[in-house]
């Protein structure tokens, strides 16, 4: 009697380990909000940069860079919801389409 239930204790301990390994390995692909953050930060320096032609309307580059800074604040305090929603604002509005990382 001990043995089987040694041998099922085994098998379930074994399906456990298994399905905890393929949810942590999901979880590292998915990217976090900070590193969003981040990216969505440097996407935007590069537009503003780009967009800082003399055909660019420099309210827009204005409006741009005090949303970008806006958004750092947030992402700084840990509220890189509300950081990464502003930075895809300033980006839209310079005529940007934000990446999507997790795609």
């Amino acid at each position: 009697m001990q043995r089987r239930s040694t041998g099922w204790i085994g098998a379930l301990a074994g399906i456990s380990l298994a399905m905890l390994a393929a949810v942590q390995s999901g979880a590292e692909a998915a990217v976090t909000r900070s590193e969003y953050c981040s990216q969505l930060g440097l996407q935007l320096d590069g537009a503003i940069q780009t967009k800082a032609t003399p055909g660019t309307r420099a309210s827009q580059i204005a409006e741009a860079t005090a949303l970008q800074d806006k958004a750092n604040r947030f992402c700084a305090e840990r509220k890189q919801a509300q950081g990464i929603r502003t930075y895809a604002n300033a980006l839209k509005l310079l005529g940007v389409t934000p990446v999507d990382l997790n795609q």
